[in-house]
């Protein structure tokens, strides 16, 4: 048995596809068959799809397989012209045989290959044919599924999309002509022919559904016949950077129950001093002074879940100011009018806040007890060294 070469692939080219189906496996295969009256030789490719096998016979072989399959003398004629006759007569109905029509007479039946990779054996009323074809080999049998099936399918599928007319409905003629001038444009720029065949919106979807829907696929794809242009602009670093995550942010922050913010009523203005404001405890002043300190109520504070009021209460119960804060309320008292100084009270000592510094409330106190705050006068400025928040 011959190989198959790339002459014979030539020679198939020309060749239509027949189709036969074995009921074992419901498997459809697809054959392609030459034979040349020169030199006496039979060609067949068959492919299901997926593989390819080819066999080539000789006129020996051929005759050989004849009287094989159908049981006659192995032994060729005497005469050599009668044997030629012979062989050429039953080549000849093998043909006819291989054709769209004749094709259709025949039942295929698969058995056991004895010297190929498949055995296909056809039958008609009164004569048997086999056919055993070898495994081309994967990269051969995908140029050729390519060549012979695919191509040629892309160009009549681009023919039924592209064509005004129905195909169905033209005469013979006309569609040769359509079928030339495609398969014309197609062989001179495959690449384009390609291209211009699949990208078309119709086609694509098309396709795309038949595949979906001959693979049982539970959603199927619309088929659409505007594609749109879609939005192909990356994004930049600035639209896919984000913010930096810091300490800050990954502390606990206090809810809206932890803390009660109140809004602080606005404090009467007072004449701004330096800080080194003169401090007068005169008794005209002690009213006021209490009237003052008596004035802001818990409300001023912030409360905050956790942390105590910022300012202490006196003895007598009224919240004591921060001593800058007194000797601003007590100064424009003793510097404004000095004759109302009135002999002075014995005060009570009311409890410094935090603010004061230990040496005024040492000397605040043995005023108190020596009786000096009545001879209290214009003092020198104190310069406090209060506590900053």
């Amino acid at each position: 048995m011959e190989s198959f070469t790339e002459d014979h692939s030539k020679a198939l080219l020309a060749k239509e596809w027949l189709v036969k189906v074995d009921s074992q496996t419901s498997t459809p295969y697809l054959f392609k068959f030459f034979c040349s009256s020169v030199d006496l030789t039979a060609c067949i490719l068959v492919t299901d799809t997926k593989a390819a096998w080819a066999e080539v016979l000789t006129s020996n072989q051929f005759a050989r397989r004849w009287r094989t399959c159908n049981k006659l003398s192995i032994s060729p004629l005497p005469d050599t012209d009668e044997e030629e006759s012979w062989r050429d007569h039953h080549l000849a109905l093998i043909g006819r045989a291989h054709s769209l029509g004749g094709f259709l007479g025949l039942t295929l039946e698969l058995e056991k290959p004895t010297s190929g990779d498949l055995a296909l054996q056809l039958e008609c009323n009164n004569w048997k044919w086999r056919w055993e074809p070898t495994f081309l080999g994967p990269r051969l049998s995908a140029e050729i599924i390519s060549k012979h099936l695919i191509m040629p399918l892309i160009s009549v599928n681009h023919l039924a999309f592209s064509s005004s007319d129905v195909l169905g409905d033209l005469a013979p003629g006309d569609l040769e002509k359509a079928t030339d001038k495609v398969g014309r444009t197609a062989r001179r720029t495959v690449d384009t022919h390609i291209k211009n065949a699949l990208s078309r919106p119709r086609v694509a979807t098309t396709l795309q559904r038949m595949t979906a829907m001959f693979n049982f696929l539970p959603e199927l794809p619309a088929i659409t016949t505007d594609a749109g242009t879609p939005d192909l602009r990356a994004l930049t670093a600035d639209q896919i950077s984000s913010p930096k995550i810091t300490v800050r942010d990954t502390e606990h922050k206090p809810h809206d129950y932890d803390m009660e913010p109140l809004q602080e009523p606005t404090p009467p203005k007072l004449p701004q001093q330096e800080d080194s404001a003169t401090e007068s405890e005169s008794e005209g002043a002690a009213p006021k002074q209490r009237t003052l300190l008596a004035s802001p109520t818990p409300s001023h504070q912030l409360r905050v879940s956790g942390r105590p009021p910022s300012a202490s209460l006196s003895k007598d119960g009224s919240p004591a100011l921060p001593g800058r804060s007194r000797s601003r309320t007590e100064a424009p008292a003793s510097e404004s009018d000095p004759s109302l100084v009135r002999p002075n009270k014995k005060l009570k000592p009311q409890g410094s806040d935090d603010d004061d510094s230990e040496e005024e409330r040492k000397r605040h106190a043995a005023a108190i007890k020596s009786g000096a705050a009545a001879k209290r006068g214009t003092r020198q400025p104190l310069k406090r060294g209060g506590k900053r928040f």
